[in-house]
């Protein structure tokens, strides 16, 4: 699938068929139960009789699953396998979906989550096991099955083809109307996947186990959709060295332009040396970044906030993030300081030409930067809250419903703000969706002359909620006191 315009009726259909349907639509697997006390080879005489490689385990109260991954790391030890219980091996409280969920979900989830299978429940009860493969044979029905392409995918030139189609997935969700946070969500996990087996494909085993793949920025809150630039970085275990990583990390950064994705303009990739590093080092460029005078500092660190793992070892990431907390522990003043970006566009335009919308005249018909305008004042403040009040990197609505649950802001004031992101979110995505039909490069413009009486109207008024959440940031931290 290449764009809109070139995909069948049918195709469209069917893909939107997939998006409106539900967990219970799909093969569902009738889940076989055992309980923890029962023996490894008395389980696996079991799964091998019923040609299955899963089971769910009852401890009490406690539900877990037993997979063959389990199994590989109980041959390990030195007991035999028929002294080895079941529940020592067993993860408890596993993911799981409800049988009406909508089957994206399932598949975000598995995407986000990098898992093969989650359990399906009804009324509280487990009424069957929705296993990768069973999802990708129903989507394999809906034709495009990029993921499943992405990892088949044998080779960098292989990767190109699925990594090519996912903009023409985009033009199709959102001509079939399909809600922006769902296109960002869907999307995020796609390019992740490819990210991870690009590495996969380029990145020896040691260097793979001994290091984090991140995203970072827009990328690794899943709330870029149409490819604007690449932030992802490298970090490696302390003490790790390995020959030849800059031809690997150079090899990365130029298959995703060849992809599609853009260089960042920043420099924000792992073959560059600020972002690739040992965790010692992040830890000492962290501590420049909030205590130094380097001015790029405080939004390298936004960039860095927002990291998400793709590949490796995660605990890496979260070294690096327990080494930020220390550096701000008692620094409560450079909240404010870190804050204070939100006005750095618009000034003197707060009471301006918005205002106006819908009825534009002159000057107010150019076109606008909606990303400074309203998207980042948006963002960067709920991160700087999220920073604050210790909320973990999540997407900005997410954020900020953790903040007004922790009664950290107002929920009506975080309902307004999400649906304002949204609707900008998609406004833009709009937009660039238009440039790339004209030939032109996707960026951050917006001509609101160009846009229908409805749409003036929400983004008049999203830029009115931003104005208010900007004057409520001013007061939260006393910005006028800088």
């Amino acid at each position: 699938m290449t764009s809109a315009d070139s995909a069948p009726p049918r195709a469209q259909r069917e893909m939107v068929s997939l998006m409106a349907a539900r967990v219970r639509d799909a093969v569902l697997r009738k889940p076989h139960f055992t309980d923890a006390g029962t023996d490894l080879v008395t389980l696996c005489r079991d799964l091998s009789a019923q040609g299955i490689t899963d089971a769910l385990v009852r401890d009490g109260a406690r539900l877990g699953i037993f997979t063959a991954t389990d199994l590989v790391g109980a041959l390990t030890r030195d007991r035999p396998p028929s002294a080895l219980t079941v529940g020592e091996f067993t993860h408890f409280e596993p993911w799981s979906v409800g049988a009406d969920d909508a089957l994206y979900d399932a598949m975000l989830l598995m995407l986000r989550h990098r898992i093969h299978r989650v359990l399906v429940r009804e009324g509280g009860q487990v009424v069957g096991i929705l296993s990768q493969l069973d999802l990708m044979g129903f989507v394999a029905n809906h034709s495009h099955l990029i993921s499943a392409e992405v990892a088949q995918a044998g080779t960098v030139v292989e990767l190109a083809r699925p990594a090519g189609q996912v903009e023409g997935l985009i033009r199709v969700l959102h001509g079939d109307g399909v809600r922006i946070e769902i296109i960002a969500g869907l999307v995020g996990g796609l390019n992740r996947q490819i990210f991870r087996r690009l590495w996969d494909l380029l990145a020896p085993e040691p260097l793979r186990a001994n290091s984090c793949l991140i995203v970072m920025g827009s990328e690794g809150r899943s709330e870029q959709i149409i490819r604007t630039d690449q932030d992802n970085a490298l970090i490696l275990r302390d003490g790790f060295d390995f020959p030849g990583l800059d031809r690997i990390t150079a090899a990365f950064t130029e298959a995703l332009i060849g992809f599609g994705y853009p260089p960042c303009p920043g420099g924000i990739m792992l073959s560059r040396p600020l972002w690739c590093q040992s965790v010692e080092g992040f830890g000492a460029v962290l501590y420049d970044w909030v205590h130094g005078s380097d001015p790029e500092g405080p939004m390298n660190l936004a960039i860095f906030l927002d990291a998400a793992s793709v590949a490796g070892d995660e605990a890496l990431l979260g070294q690096v993030q327990d080494r930020l907390r220390r550096v701000l522990t008692g620094g409560d003043s450079y909240y404010a300081r870190f804050a204070a970006a939100i006005q750095q566009f618009g000034s003197g335009s707060e009471g301006g030409w918005w205002r106006r919308l819908p009825g534009l005249r002159g000057p107010e018909a150019a076109e606008i930067d909606l990303k400074k305008l309203g998207i980042f004042p948006v963002v960067h403040g709920t991160r700087a809250l999220a920073l604050q009040y210790g909320i973990p990197a999540q997407p900005t609505a997410e954020r900020l419903r953790l903040l007004a649950g922790a009664g950290r802001i107002d929920a009506g004031l975080a309902r307004d703000l999400t649906d304002a992101l949204h609707c900008m979110m998609g406004l833009k995505l709009a937009s660039n969706l238009s440039q790339i039909a004209a030939g032109r490069a996707p960026d951050n413009s917006i001509r609101p002359v160009d846009l229908g009486t409805l749409d003036r109207q929400a983004l008049r008024d999203s830029l009115n909620i931003v104005r208010d959440f900007k004057r409520w940031l001013a007061q939260h931290y006393r910005l006028d006191a800088l």
